[in-house]
């Protein structure tokens, strides 16, 4: 355990593991494969194939599962034994390179949007070579992408590479403008913080609004809640502590570098954070995050809930994104240096990212569009719904120096004095943080606050490698026609930045003030899933995803059906769930508390006893909340049946958002009034009080 550096990897059939055991022309045939792009022929398929099934057999592995990334947002996989016959009613362990290559999982058991009727089921699944398979719980896991027979992408892991694909080629023509020579390819890194609630496996399984929807539906505030801010950064309390230590130790075999853990702001709430990797390989660790934080947190005793907002009046779940660029040589394309004002390819590739969000900041509001994080987004520390960015004072003054062709003072040297003579000095960053931006730069990197927690970071960062490789394109197109690339440069920076420095701010973005004015610079404030997946699907966005080779049309449409659906069972899930509690249990124990205090009044006026006392005030109030409930239960009711008729996806999920959901809204703050008066022993559900710290 204390020898993480030979833990780290151990179950990944990693480049180190191939360089060890394969043939070396079949090891740089791979290898050129990987970094080049080129075919791989089946020979070295087959040799593979071989090498990693006897790596697996020696690993107690018994299958092997093409795991991928379908429409659904979770993974999926298909589990086959190594076993084949061999005669004499014996056996042998065999895996071909075609079964490495290739499988055929049923494409129209997935969403797809129309691209797949149930009469034609066939799908492929297509080794990802450039994610590494590995080794859990006796499977060999490997990586790949997923499409239909006729070639449409069904998952989001191929339009992914695709993406980067765009953006490798944009940047490449950049960075040769000044002059590298040697870089061959330029990748986005990720680093995805992931943000979750543990609470007491007991607790959540009395809870059918936890297990069926993953967040509660109604619950009146406990006295504490998150308002002391002591857990923030707080003591880890042993059981979870013991959660995080043997998460991370599971991570760590699977090449994840689980870096960073920590107490989160809400109570039961927590984050872990990664260190950078290339955008491909962070989605597949993400997604593989998410899934050990679950069976991790069952073998605790323990429930991992990763919905964006599980209860209300608390932080809800983020998953902060950190994007980056980076070349083959380890160069940081976005790191400032220790001159800002003078490191022209920074201050280019800056603006390129500035020009690309401002642009397409509809996309990026699409890109964590959904149920779940409409209830997150704008409340308790989630950023806002209208897209901007915070630069900071120092880049925020450069850039508006280059504007006006000003001189800009140096602050890059400045010393942090604290006061405490015995505490050493340490630099002062030249950008403070602002937790309230929806894309803040932070240092080297930007940070994409906006996702929700259950998000798949594959969608986002297809948006965010498309637009900024569409902008790059933009750039090298001019600067390449220029006869003089230092004056084409600093107009094109100057220009850039003129033209979109709307989309900066460095404020409140809580502030009712921004909403003002942002609406005066003319951004947009796409508020609700329903107001923003239109865009998706806009001519704008069909064009610039078929121009890069990421998205066709057909793809585009499909997925904007995919999103629009879940969108509508999500909220449709929701409101069963919430009748089913309200007719099963909740209104049960309201009566069976009236019958209490009915029968208590009975006795007193059997006795002479009887006047206008607490239980007749009670049994009343709560007699007229009962029935106030009942009605809105009613139109809850009709309203769901309503919306599930009509057949129009759009007008289907306006339905659901304002007639489904508003019934729903209406019906909480009369459920958890009746909570905090009736009694105890007659309230079926554990109370946000006893969920929130029901891990001691």
């Amino acid at each position: 355990m204390n020898d993480v550096p030979s833990l780290f990897g151990s179950m990944v059939f990693n480049d180190s593991v191939m360089q060890a055991r394969l043939p070396k022309d079949i090891y740089s045939a791979l290898k050129k494969t990987m970094s080049q792009g080129t075919h791989l022929e089946l020979d070295v398929a087959t040799v593979v194939a071989n090498t990693m099934k006897e790596w697996a057999l020696e690993k107690g592995a018994t299958h092997y599962s093409h795991w991928f990334q379908p429409m659904t947002g979770i993974t999926a996989e298909k589990h086959d034994s190594f076993i084949s016959p061999s005669g004499e009613g014996k056996a042998m362990m065999e895996f071909s390179g075609k079964e490495l290559v290739r499988g055929e999982p049923d494409a129209s058991s997935f969403p797809s949007g129309g691209l797949r009727a149930t009469f034609e089921a066939r799908g492929y699944t297509v080794w990802d070579i450039s994610s590494y398979a590995f080794i859990r719980e006796g499977t060999l896991y490997i990586p790949t992408a997923f499409c239909s027979y006729s070639g449409e992408a069904l998952d989001k892991k191929t339009p992914l590479l695709r993406s980067m694909e765009a953006f490798d080629k944009q940047a490449l023509r950049i960075v040769r403008l000044f002059g590298n020579t040697s870089t061959k390819r330029v990748v986005t890194t990720v680093g995805p913080e992931q943000e979750y609630f543990l609470i007491d496996k007991e607790v959540y399984l009395k809870r059918p609004d936890l297990i069926y929807t993953g967040r509660t539906l109604f619950g009146a505030r406990p006295p504490k809640g998150q308002e002391m801010d002591d857990h923030y950064f707080g003591s880890i309390k042993p059981r979870v502590a013991a959660f995080m230590k043997e998460l991370e130790v599971e991570l760590w075999k699977l090449g994840v570098y689980a870096k960073t853990h920590h107490n989160e702001v809400a109570p039961a709430q927590h984050e872990l954070a990664p260190i950078f990797t290339t955008t491909n390989i962070a989605t597949d660790h993400n997604q593989l995050t998410m899934a050990l934080m679950k069976s991790v947190a069952d073998k605790h005793g323990l429930s991992c809930l990763l919905h964006e907002k599980p209860f209300a009046g608390v932080n809800g779940s983020g998953k902060h994104n950190n994007w980056s660029i980076a070349t083959d040589m380890g160069a940081n394309l976005l790191e400032p240096g220790e001159t800002p004002y003078e490191n022209a390819q920074f201050l280019l590739f800056l603006v390129a990212v500035i020009k690309a969000v401002d642009d397409h900041q509809d996309l990026l509001r699409v890109s964590v569009a959904n149920a779940g994080n409409d209830h997150r987004l704008g409340a308790n520390e989630a950023p806002p719904a209208i897209v901007s960015m915070f630069l900071g004072e120092e880049l925020t003054e450069i850039l508006e120096a280059l504007e006006v062709g000003a001189a800009y003072r140096d602050k890059t040297k400045h010393q942090m004095e604290i006061g405490v003579t015995l505490l050493p000095h340490f630099p002062k960053d030249t950008t403070d943080r602002n937790r309230t931006s929806p894309f803040a730069f932070t240092g080297n990197k930007f940070e994409f606050r906006m996702l929700g927690s259950t998000f798949s970071i594959a969608g986002p960062n297809i948006v965010l490698n498309t637009i900024v490789a569409e902008t790059l394109r933009q750039f090298a197109d001019f600067l390449e026609q220029s006869a003089d690339f230092e004056t084409a440069l600093a107009s094109l920076v100057k220009k850039t930045f003129h033209e979109h420095k709307r989309i900066i701010f460095n404020g409140n973005n809580y502030a009712d003030e921004w909403i003002v004015e942002a609406k005066k610079r003319g951004l947009s404030n796409l508020k609700t899933t329903v107001d923003a997946l239109p865009e998706f699907i806009s001519p704008k966005s069909v064009e610039l995803f078929e121009k890069h080779h990421v998205f066709t049309k057909l793809e585009l449409h499909s997925r904007y059906e995919i999103l629009m659906e879940g969108y509508c069972k999500t909220i449709h899930i929701e409101a069963l769930t919430l009748v089913d509690m309200l007719k099963g249990e909740i209104i049960p124990a309201c009566i069976a508390y009236q019958n209490d205090l009915a029968k208590l009044l009975e006795r007193k006026k059997a006795c002479g006893n009887y006047e206008v006392s607490l239980e007749h005030h009670l049994l009343t109030k709560i007699a007229k909340l009962s029935s106030n409930l009942f009605e809105k239960l009613t139109t809850l009711e009709t309203a769901l049946l309503h919306s599930a008729e009509i057949q129009k996806i759009f007008d289907r999920a306006r339905s659901y958002r304002d007639q489904v959901l508003a019934a729903m809204s209406a019906i909480r703050p009369v459920a958890d009034e009746l909570e905090t008066l009736v009694a105890k022993k007659h309230w079926p559900f554990p109370t946000y009080g006893q969920i929130l710290y029901s891990v001691v």
